[in-house]
């Protein structure tokens, strides 16, 4: 009797435990989503949406729901729809798409938030980076300078809302750098600038100085000699090998630029640069070539960009990609466990694998194994 009676239990908690099980697995997935739908960004909230809408169709799961609200990119109306959201029973939210917005989120600590923000400082601890951030490129960078035994690398970094971001980045990755330095980009105090980082009026002074010493000599051949020194700009070695500049579009150009002017050629020092997207103004920029970057895949983002236009007739912003994985990102974890709790998950396992590549997460923020590229002879190219 008593073991019959033992049998009967262990049916009915095992009935129980499948009925429970069924019951999670048919659980609706609720996403917030948090992006411009108004103001000067709202182009970009609108691609987000449309890319998450693309990803929910190829999931192809009729559990997920998505519920977007707007942001406005003001952090007041950010925080007014994360508390619409939470009334709503949401537990993680994407979003929202840039720094400022988050500047009240904290408040919401039973809320996870997927930023798409690729800035890592003063992030509440319920809010997640998901941008292609400065130390996830550094440690691309880190790896191609090992590769090519590159041990002097001097970094330039622009005076702005980003420089600290790059300071940490190169810090987090533990990149041996030889010298780091910090430019103005108004173009006369940029051009005085480099002139003293690169020594150009000591090395144009050598250069006057050696034609001289030749001309006033009795050196056999002094003609030729200073016909082949005339052809020159400046005459010295320079103390580094390979230059990192932290800019982008034309301030980056206007550096490069710079440094042309002061005879720092990159045919003889690497010009590295961060994530660029795939500038395709800079494919015909031949004087700064070759040209290297860490970036995600671009074959994955190509295939990305080809089945979002073939959808919306129209090419997705640079954000797009990033949000369609979050959401793949999100209804792997729902299968794995409850989302009110994503960074106990993540501690489980940080390591996953979306279109935009390979990416982990840890300390509040996703960090990317990018690609690295080189632009050279106006093509692109893959270095690995």
């Amino acid at each position: 009797m008593i073991k019959l009676i033992k049998i009967l239990i262990f049916l009915f908690i095992s009935t129980n435990l499948l009925f429970l099980q069924a019951a999670k697995s048919n659980e609706k997935i609720k996403i917030g989503l948090l992006v411009p739908m108004s103001g000067t960004n709202k182009d970009i909230g609108r691609s987000i949406i449309k890319a998450v809408s693309l990803a929910v169709k190829d999931i192809d799961s009729n559990l997920i729901e998505i519920y977007p609200k707007d942001t406005a990119t003001k952090p007041n109306q950010t925080l007014k729809s994360a508390f619409e959201l939470q009334e709503m029973g949401i537990k993680v939210i994407i979003g929202p798409v840039f720094h400022e917005s988050i500047t009240y989120l904290d408040e919401m600590k039973d809320l996870t938030f997927l930023s798409l923000t690729n800035k890592n400082l003063d992030l509440p601890k319920n809010v997640i980076s998901a941008g292609i951030n400065s130390t996830s490129q550094f440690n691309t960078i880190k790896k191609f300078l090992k590769k090519n035994n590159i041990e002097k690398t001097i970094f330039l970094t622009p005076i702005n809302e980003y420089e600290f971001e790059i300071k940490k980045g190169i810090k987090d990755s533990k990149i041996k750098s030889f010298k780091n330095y910090v430019y103005n980009t108004e173009p006369t105090k940029l051009t005085k600038q480099i002139e003293d980082i690169t020594k150009y009026k000591i090395r144009k002074q050598n250069l006057e100085d050696e034609i001289l010493r030749i001309k006033n000599s009795n050196e056999t051949n002094k003609e030729n000699k200073i016909k082949i020194l005339e052809k020159k700009y400046t005459l010295g070695n320079l103390n580094f090998d390979a230059i990192v500049i932290a800019d982008f579009d034309e301030s980056l150009k206007s550096v490069t630029t710079s440094l042309l002017y002061t005879d720092v050629l990159p045919t003889n020092k690497y010009f590295i640069t961060l994530n660029q997207w795939f500038d395709k103004s800079l494919l015909n920029e031949v004087d700064i070539q070759p040209l290297y970057f860490p970036s995600i895949n671009k074959e994955n983002f190509e295939n990305f960009k080809i089945k979002y236009f073939n959808a919306f007739n129209e090419d997705p912003s640079h954000l797009s990609l990033l949000s369609y994985d979050l959401v793949g990102l999100v209804y792997y974890l729902s299968s794995k466990s409850d989302l009110s709790n994503l960074n106990k998950l993540f501690k489980k396992q940080n390591s996953f694998k979306g279109k935009i590549g390979i990416f982990d997460v840890k300390n509040n923020k996703i960090n990317h194994k990018l690609n690295f590229y080189k632009i050279q002879d106006k093509e692109l190219i893959e270095i690995f």
